[in-house]
């Protein structure tokens, strides 16, 4: 058989390929601006309008990328998610399994919110916007704040099958009571400009860690140090 239709058929695939290529990288660099937008006016003010100004694209060229006001907010959501993994989670996985691991979660976390106080947070601002309205975008914003808090729970039950917790930590107690103190951190920081409020989390945080540990004492130098690099870098 002859090789010729192979040829003409891949030279096709890959024509076709090359506009999709593109209309991946639009979309993507549409998503990245319409993330922009949302971190300073919330995700109810994304408006298609207001996303071509900013990508200096026609409205029915947005339009086509998403086909709603409602999927475009659905996928901010998705990216905002996915790049609170990259920098939150995903590095945190290399720490040992433990305390080691909860504290790099935290530390993690600790470091995003210090650049969040002058932005904001999608999760925070979506919470309220969102939080007596159901629907999809609802949805999407809860399925990824409960995504990251099984995450940090599950840290906490591995701290205790290490032994570095009590054996009677109620994992879900102490994730509430560390996911409480970034709240507390976005309300202080941001809203009241209270000084000092990333190295009161951080104190917090080991008061918490020393009052479930199997072996409690000095504090660990980590937060302290995780502290002073904040405040250097805001």
């Amino acid at each position: 058989m002859s090789a010729q239709p192979t040829v003409k058929r891949s030279r096709a695939l890959a024509a076709e390929s090359k506009p999709l290529q593109k209309g991946q990288q639009t979309k993507a660099a549409i998503v990245d601006a319409a993330l922009g937008l949302a971190t300073q006016i919330g995700l109810e003010g994304l408006s298609i309008g207001a996303l071509a100004e900013v990508m200096q694209m026609s409205k029915s060229g947005v339009f086509a990328h998403f086909g709603s006001r409602e999927e475009l907010q659905i996928s901010v959501v998705r990216e905002y998610h996915t790049r609170f993994e990259e920098e939150v989670f995903y590095p945190a996985m290399s720490a040992p399994r433990g305390l080691p691991r909860l504290r790099a979660l935290f530390d993690n976390w600790m470091k995003r919110t210090s650049v969040e106080l002058d932005s904001g947070c999608i999760y925070i601002s979506g919470a309220v916007e969102f939080d007596d309205r159901p629907g999809p975008v609802r949805d999407a914003l809860a399925s990824s704040v409960s995504t990251w808090l099984t995450a940090m729970a599950r840290a906490i039950e591995l701290a205790v099958e290490e032994g570095h917790l009590r054996a009677d930590t109620d994992a879900h107690q102490m994730r509430f009571e560390i996911h409480s103190l970034i709240l507390a951190l976005h309300y202080e920081a941001r809203f009241l400009r209270t000084p000092d409020s990333l190295n009161r989390a951080v104190t917090a945080f080991e008061g918490i860690v020393q009052r479930y540990s199997t072996a409690p004492g000095e504090p660990d130098a980590t937060p302290r140090q995780t502290a002073r690099a904040l405040r250097a870098a805001l």
